[in-house]
């Protein structure tokens, strides 16, 4: 009987395995095609000169050499604008994103749904949106609102082109980035902690929890660890990842003086209007590793011990 049994218990485990198999089956096959192999490819890319007409030409690390050493925009312009863009959007916007969520989490459930969908919104709009709106408040135009309060305030004496400004235009990006930012992440994030056992506050108020913000720090964080991770790995991706918020807002890729240029319009310039993909694959490695490195001290702050 107890040969049976097990024979038909290791029957049963070996069942389930292949269901799992065969349900993972899609999902592994659809990211093989749109993942792994387009990585693959602008890994063996960034070795080679490729102008999308004659074949691959293997050219060693030439193309990484050139865009440590001689691509003096990327060094002086685009890198620095895409390091300091995702810090003030990424780390800011997650901020943001906790204490909107926190601060919702406190409210009744009506108030609180119509406040995540009004928050969320922003994040679904595209490039479209953006010129409308963004375009208009900043428009260089004397009736342009912005330029239009400035003038009646008497802090500008003339209209000032906005948009093709170099000292304002990364700025005005990051507001309308943040502006947008309250995605998916904010709502996982909101999700983790209306789901907090409401038992831990109350015991730790009987151990000694005082105010809020010893609640957030010792109940609150620790116990929406896995949706802060996501939020946080949501938030390097996408800001990482920005193509069209200087282009849409300035009409110009790339941007006036490349003052809002960001690595993902680089990668599209050279690969998509000068042709050179395998330096645009080039790039596109390096904006690989820098977010694998963010996420890795994201998983390190968020992450569980032990990972």
């Amino acid at each position: 009987m107890t040969k049976k049994l097990r024979s038909h218990r290791a029957g049963m485990v070996t069942t389930g395995r292949s269901a799992i198999v065969i349900m993972l089956l899609p999902y592994g096959l659809l990211f093989t095609l749109f993942i792994i192999l387009p990585v693959i490819a602008a890994f063996g890319l960034s070795f080679t000169d490729f102008d999308t007409i004659q074949p691959p030409a293997f050219a060693g690390l030439k193309n990484y050499i050139t865009l440590l050493t001689a691509d003096e925009v990327f060094m002086q312009k685009v890198l620095p604008n895409t390091i300091l863009f995702s810090l003030v959007v990424g780390v800011g916007g997650y901020l943001l994103s906790f204490l909107l969520a926190w601060s919702l989490s406190q409210l009744t459930k009506i108030p609180r749904t119509v406040m995540a969908i009004i928050i969320y919104l922003p994040s679904m709009t595209g490039g479209v949106l953006l010129s409308a709106v963004w375009g208009v408040i900043f428009s260089g135009e004397k009736s342009g609102p912005l330029n239009y309060a400035l003038l009646k305030l008497g802090l500008i004496e003339q209209p000032v082109l906005w948009l093709q400004s170099e000292s304002a235009l990364l700025i005005i990006m990051i507001i309308v980035t943040l502006w947008s930012s309250m995605g998916i992440g904010f709502l996982a994030i909101l999700a983790g902690i209306m789901n907090v056992n409401q038992e831990l506050y109350e015991a730790a108020y009987i151990d000694g929890v005082s105010n809020r913000f010893q609640e957030i720090v010792y109940i609150t964080i620790p116990s929406t660890r896995p949706q802060m991770l996501f939020g946080a790995v949501m938030a390097i991706v996408s800001t990482f990842s920005q193509s069209g918020v200087g282009a849409a807002l300035s009409g110009a890729n790339p941007t006036p003086g490349n003052a809002g240029q960001l690595i993902v319009p680089h990668i599209e310039d050279y690969g998509f209007l000068r042709y050179e993909m395998g330096y645009a694959a080039a790039i596109s490695v390096a904006l690989l590793l820098l977010i694998r490195l963010a996420s890795v001290g994201a998983n390190k702050l968020f992450g569980s011990k032990g990972e």
